[in-house]
């Protein structure tokens, strides 16, 4: 028995929002790796503030919701979402087309 592609595409879609939207709450709540060299370097009070850093989704959060869980949940299923759309719409204009039978 063979699952088609789209049953396939279906649960790593479905895998990926449960990983973004549940499982990110329990992450590691320490710096990533760029934070921590610059910690242990000591020049993490050179750090200035990001251009987008009053966005919507700044801080692999939601600032439009006030409950933590929800709001990093939230950010992290818009963020799979945006990228497996725009990855979507890239492969789709790229792809292999059959040439047209119109050729004159």
């Amino acid at each position: 028995m063979r699952a088609s592609t789209k049953v396939v595409a279906a649960g790593l879609l479905l895998v990926a929002l449960v990983l973004a939207g549940v499982v990110s709450y329990y992450a590691d709540s320490s710096p990533d790796g760029l934070n921590k060299v610059a910690q242990d370097k000591g020049f993490s009070d050179t750090e200035k503030e990001h251009a987008a850093g009053d966005g919507p989704f700044a801080g692999y959060e939601s600032s439009f919701i006030d409950d933590g869980r929800l709001s990093g949940g939230f950010a992290g299923v818009v963020g799979v979402l945006l990228v497996l759309g725009l990855a979507g719409g890239l492969t789709y204009a790229v792809r292999r087309r059959e040439p047209s039978d119109d050729r004159t």
